[in-house]
């Protein structure tokens, strides 16, 4: 495909897509330094959206795109004998992780909770809103929702709320440290 070629998705007519390693400018930093080095990166797209439809149910609403193409991911974290243990969890957008059971016991913690959004951001490089699990800090588990995989396409965070990256189902399971779970969106 051509720099910058324009592509529109038949699942998704209302946006057009581009090569995301071929736009480092509509990601965060982590992200294309990710997507520049990771061999699933040729198959991702990025999509311009409005920053203020960044949220899933707005965004979906606005763009036409169906809840269970959407993918949100939180980022979770519990300690063990002072050892502070994050997961970044990937669940669809018609469900909500299972933190308080599932993530919980996956951590072998005795309490998880959602990390702090100004930790969140300070900690990922990355906007509230646009976090992604693509170019997340090294050391940090990466847990994807299975029902994500059987989608063609998942709309997930491009780091910045002012884009989306389209990305193949299949791919979520390939990311570098991914652990798909069976039943993580509740």
């Amino acid at each position: 495909m051509a720099h910058d070629e324009r592509v529109t998705l038949p699942s998704f007519p209302t946006l057009t897509s581009l090569p995301a390693v071929d736009r480092p400018d509509l990601v965060a930093p982590p992200v294309a330094a990710a997507l520049a080095t990771w061999p699933g990166a040729a198959d991702i797209a990025v999509v311009d959206i409005d920053p203020d439809l960044a949220d899933t149910a707005a965004m979906s609403e606005a763009y036409d795109i169906p809840m269970t193409a959407g993918g949100n991911c939180v980022v979770v974290s519990g300690a063990r004998a002072g050892d502070e243990r994050v997961a970044a969890c990937v669940v669809r957008a018609d469900t909500r992780a299972d933190v308080n059971t599932l993530v919980r016991k996956m951590l072998d913690v005795r309490k998880a909770s959602f990390l702090p959004m100004e930790r969140a951001v300070a900690e990922t490089a990355m906007e509230y809103g646009g976090i992604t699990p693509i170019g997340l800090p090294d050391g940090w588990r990466i847990l994807v929702h299975d029902a994500l995989l059987d989608e063609p396409v998942v709309v997930i965070g491009s780091g910045v709320r002012r884009s989306k990256l389209l990305v193949p189902g299949r791919l979520l399971a390939d990311l570098p440290g991914a652990e798909v779970v069976p039943g993580l969106g509740r």
